[in-house]
């Protein structure tokens, strides 16, 4: 149930929350929903230079997952933190000129540059303790395969909240140094 992967660039919708892991996960998520249904504004570009403002805000696609990476805590820990980085990948058809500009100033979007991970896998709901729980499996595995880590882990949820749980696909990713 651990991979290692390479994912290439990526833009992400990203808001930072206040609170604990579930507190901020659904905060967190709801601004960013509001951002890809509708909550926007688009412009619309001729030449030479010149941006209009447009009244009909874009939808965008909702992709998977919904990343949640704890920003105050220390070294591994999960469990605990109260400020929380939430992200939402953007469809590979958008780059930062043509995303339209969230309304939300708490909502921003950053391209993240191609990175490798290692992925560990479960099912189940997310408690405080379960994350570290998988974070520490997963760093314990690859500190065994000698295995160089960067920054914090993250977790990923693929589903909705009404999936049943045991049919709910999480991951635990750590950002490793690639060779």
């Amino acid at each position: 149930n651990i991979e290692i992967r390479r994912y290439m660039p990526v833009i992400v919708a990203e808001t930072t929350v206040d609170g604990d892991m579930d507190s901020a996960s659904n905060q967190g998520f709801q601004r960013i929903a509001g951002y890809i249904f509708g909550q926007n504004e688009r412009i619309a570009m001729t030449a030479p230079v010149v941006a209009e403002a447009q009244s009909n805000a874009e939808k965008i696609a909702m992709t998977a997952p919904v990343s949640i990476e704890p920003q105050n805590a220390e070294g591994s820990k999960m469990a605990g933190a109260q400020r929380w980085r939430i992200h939402f990948v953007m469809p590979s058809q958008y780059t930062l000129a043509t995303l339209p500009k969230p309304l939300n100033p708490q909502v921003q979007l950053r391209e993240i540059p191609a990175k490798t991970f290692a992925a560990l896998t479960y099912s189940g709901i997310n408690t405080e303790n379960k994350v570290q729980e998988k974070t520490e499996q997963l760093l314990n595995w690859l500190k065994s395969q000698k295995i160089e880590t960067l920054g914090k882990p993250q977790l990923a949820r693929y589903n909705p909240p009404w999936t049943l749980p045991f049919l709910r696909r999480n991951e635990i990713l750590q950002e490793i140094k690639a060779d």
